[in-house]
């Protein structure tokens, strides 16, 4: 029989950075836990942790020895002349055929079309042992895991319970968090107007006791004394009042709380109209040597969200490259699109970005009306906020800060038309969360192509054209 597996006081240390600490828990047989948390948190390293393939920072497994784990990394680097949907699919088979009692996934679900997704979730919920899994996929985390650990701010928080129950958890954690923060805030300016009141006091005292000296009311031995004494309470008050703005300042660090973006776009709903921004008809699309579209039929207006799905390999990205006129798509039937520069483009690798740019040249060489401050003011509703942020450059950005930066230049510069090609492949639930805040904002016709249900239904997708 299997026996449960403890993590005693685990921690994690990479270069400086603290990715969690001092994490206790005890995984019994069958569990089905999610690991949660941003980009860089140290998710992937727990599960080679949990299965020993490294070593904690600090702290030890215990019983992991006589267990056979399936393990499937988030890039498989096998099978080289597959599509990632298909060496996804191998390193999962490979994993299953040795009866794993734990089975671990990295974020299994990327590059997965809907019908690959479908087998998974029903694979998943088939297996019997036990399942640990990285995803930032709702519909997985709501149908296949009962248990949550989220890495956030150097902790590993553990939520027992459905995803939904989570999420609202989360949010009351939110709200609760900024109230505090709110509290703290007010608290801290008090402090602050306190001292100011004090040092003035203390001042006033010390001058009052010269005066007295000076018009002779008093010796200067009692002078003295005076001033000693209002030196040592003002002293002990300043103190005080120190010792509660270190505290104020300790608790305010420690609080952390996930920002959301609120875009400003340059086109607004009233500047699009309603009219239909992309008609296609009778249209086929491929290659010179072959055509692997027939008869296309589309028509979206402005404001209307439309989700285009189908199997890998079906031809979605080549429509976006025919809709994008690529020189190397052969195109037959009516295509009526918006010019190149009023399409905007979003993809999972971000190729939209100038690598050898800042931020901040991203934004302003799109915005040359735009003066340094509004600039500065206008990456920081996307959260670029500091020097060292807006002048990074782009090659050396994260995951989620090219996500930001991407939604920022739609902002800046609004297309008529959006095309979204699988963005949520490879970013975490908090960046998820700033793509669906912005996107749900955005005013032009949208095209997306996605298998996550969850991300469709949360920006408003109006219908589906499927290509087979």
């Amino acid at each position: 029989m299997q026996k449960p597996i403890f993590l005693n006081n685990v921690s994690l240390y990479f270069s400086g950075k603290i990715c969690f600490e001092n994490f206790s828990a005890q995984i019994l047989p069958n569990s089905r836990i999610a690991v949660m948390g941003n980009n860089g948190a140290g998710k992937s390293s727990l599960l080679k942790i949990i299965k020993g393939d490294i070593s904690p920072s600090e702290g030890e497994i215990v019983n992991n020895k006589n267990i056979v784990f399936g393990y499937v990394a988030q890039l498989v680097r096998e099978y080289e002349s597959l599509s990632g949907g298909e060496k996804f699919n191998k390193a999962l088979s490979a994993a299953f055929a040795k009866h794993p009692d734990a089975l671990l996934l990295d974020e299994p679900t990327n590059h997965l079309d809907l019908k690959n997704r479908q087998s998974l979730m029903k694979m998943l919920n088939f297996y019997k042992g036990t399942l640990i899994v990285v995803s930032h996929d709702e519909e997985l985390l709501r149908n296949s895991v009962d248990t949550f650990w989220h890495i956030d701010n150097g902790q590993i928080n553990i939520f027992n319970g459905k995803y939904d129950d989570y999420k609202n958890t989360v949010f009351q954690n939110r709200a609760n968090l900024e109230n505090q923060l709110h509290s703290l805030s007010k608290e801290k300016k008090e402090n602050h107007k306190a001292l100011m009141k004090e040092q003035q006091r203390a001042a006033k005292s010390k001058q009052r006791g010269e005066k007295f000296v000076e018009q002779k009311r008093w010796l200067p031995a009692v002078g003295d004394l005076k001033a000693s004494s209002a030196q040592k309470s003002s002293g002990k008050n300043k103190e005080a009042i120190n010792n509660k703005r270190e505290y104020l300042n300790r608790q305010l660090s420690s609080i952390r709380i996930p920002e959301i973006i609120k875009p400003k776009f340059s086109l607004t709903a009233k500047d699009m109209g309603s009219k239909t921004i992309i008609s296609i008809s009778g249209a086929g699309a491929g290659y010179e040597n072959k055509i692997i579209l027939h008869n296309i039929n589309i028509n979206v207006a402005a404001g209307q969200h439309l989700a285009v799905t189908g199997n890998n390999g079906s031809g979605k990205t080549t429509l976006f490259k025919a809709i994008l006129n690529f020189d190397e798509i052969v195109k037959t039937g009516t295509w009526d699109a918006p010019a190149a520069d009023d399409i905007g483009y979003l993809d999972q690798y971000y190729d939209g970005l100038d690598t050898e740019k800042t931020v901040f040249e991203t934004i302003a060489n799109l915005s040359p009306q735009k003066t340094y401050v509004e600039t500065r003011d206008f990456l920081n509703d996307f959260l670029f906020r500091k020097n060292e942020e807006v002048n990074k450059k782009v090659d050396v950005l994260s995951g989620g800060e090219k996500a930001r930066l991407s939604l920022a230049k739609i902002a800046v510069k609004t297309p008529k038309l959006l095309l979204i090609d699988e963005i949520t492949n490879n970013i975490d639930l908090e960046t998820k969360e700033h793509v669906t805040e912005v996107l749900k904002e955005y005013p032009g016709a949208m095209i997306i192509i996605s298998h996550d249900t969850a991300f469709l239904e949360d920006i408003g997708v109006d219908y589906f054209y499927e290509v087979k």
